[in-house]
């Protein structure tokens, strides 16, 4: 059994101040043509499909053309998608029963009570089924009905609550099984502010939605969303696949791709990536202005000026203008300027917790829960 591992399609995304909706249509295209070609038995979206709860009007128009093309494409795939966590998680969960006669199942909730389960999806091929379980992104609140709190009546932590929710499912260990899920999985053992982060990424303060790796490991694949940087978790079979499209400029130069699984007989789990080109690429240059401008190009470019004299700011701006069309920000790294005896540097940023901190003064350990809470809970909410 065949089938594509995708996530994190952020439709809608603006880059800066650039709209994105051509770019994601020309990858979005790609994995159309890709599914023509491949024929694969399933396509897996595994969460953030919109970079907004409430989408432009463009970007469900754009999602909706993906959907038709790549059913049309490949009329026998079931296509299987759920949310995550900037998606709107009630309105993906519309006319479930509906689309999945249709070959298309949207998951946008998790189980709402002790009686639901995951979502799950069989199909079958000459080794016999393989099960997809189909698990949207999930805060310890969403399934408090179902899990439960802990000994002093507290809601769960994010681990915690994934282990008892997964604990619950009957897997027959002797089929294969796949787990869809858009969630921060960090190995065991590891170290979660170890892990690459990207800036387009919504990141807790202290990480405190990660959930053990270990949970993982009654599944043939874990098809993972919501980190942006294509990576494996210690296995080839427990992996993010990472964005389509670059969504920040720190995602500059990394290639993109969607993973195609290969399924044989249990134990036997292949896995190739598909390149996907953009149209335009997301670079990073730096160097002295003069030098910059020679590399002109049509890509968007944040542009990082290590020049230290001052520049004619108008001037400088017209000309890299002029040299990409596409400029996303330009960037001073080592200003010093004419009447001032200090270097200024504007790489260094403070995180949202640095930046409160530092404002309020001394925290004591309950006034440091508490921002921690609030600056995590707006974070959700965006």
């Amino acid at each position: 059994m065949k089938f594509f591992h995708l996530s994190d399609l952020h439709i809608g995304l603006r880059l800066v101040n650039w709209d994105l909706s051509e770019d994601q249509r020309h990858i979005l295209d790609q994995i159309v043509e890709l599914a023509r070609r491949e024929q694969p038995d399933a396509v897996v979206v595994a969460g953030d499909i919109y970079d907004k709860p409430v989408p432009p009007a463009e970007a469900v128009a754009l999602f909706d053309g993906f959907i038709t093309h790549l059913a049309e494409a490949a009329p026998t795939c079931e296509i299987m998608l759920i949310s995550g966590n900037h998606d709107s998680a009630a309105r993906l969960n519309l006319f479930r029963q509906v689309l999945s006669r249709q070959r298309v199942h949207m998951i946008g909730l998790p189980p709402q009570s002790p009686e639901e389960h995951i979502a799950r999806v069989t199909l079958r091929d000459a080794w016999g089924p393989v099960n997809f379980l189909l698990l949207p992104f999930v805060k310890p609140s969403m399934v408090k009905p179902i899990t439960g709190t802990d000994e002093n009546g507290n809601n769960l932590s994010y681990d915690a609550a994934l282990r008892r929710l997964l604990d619950r499912e009957e897997i027959d260990h002797a089929q294969r099984n796949v787990l869809v899920s858009h969630q921060f999985y960090v190995p065991a053992g590891a170290d979660a502010g170890q892990i690459a982060r990207e800036n387009s990424e919504i990141v807790t303060v202290g990480n405190v939605d990660q959930v053990s790796a270990e949970v993982l490991s009654p599944f043939d694949y874990a098809a993972l969303g919501h980190l942006h940087r294509p990576m494996t978790l210690g296995s080839e079979t427990r992996r993010y696949c990472g964005t389509p499209l670059a969504c920040s400029v720190s995602e500059a130069g990394q290639r993109k791709g969607v993973v195609c699984v290969a399924l044989g007989p249990k134990g036997d789990v292949r896995t190739e990536v598909l390149p996907l080109e953009p149209l335009r690429q997301v670079r990073l240059i730096r160097g002295a202005l003069e030098e910059v401008l020679q590399q002109a190009c049509g890509d968007y470019v944040t542009v990082c000026l290590t020049d230290n004299v001052d520049l004619d700011v108008i001037d400088m701006r017209d000309r890299l203008n002029a040299a990409f069309p596409h400029l996303l920000e330009i960037r001073r790294e080592a200003l010093r300027g004419a009447d001032y005896g200090a270097q200024v540097t504007v790489e260094a940023e403070l995180n949202p917790y640095e930046l409160c901190s530092a404002f309020l003064g001394d925290l004591d350990e309950g006034e440091q829960a508490l921002l921690t809470d609030v600056i995590n809970a707006a974070r959700e909410v965006h």
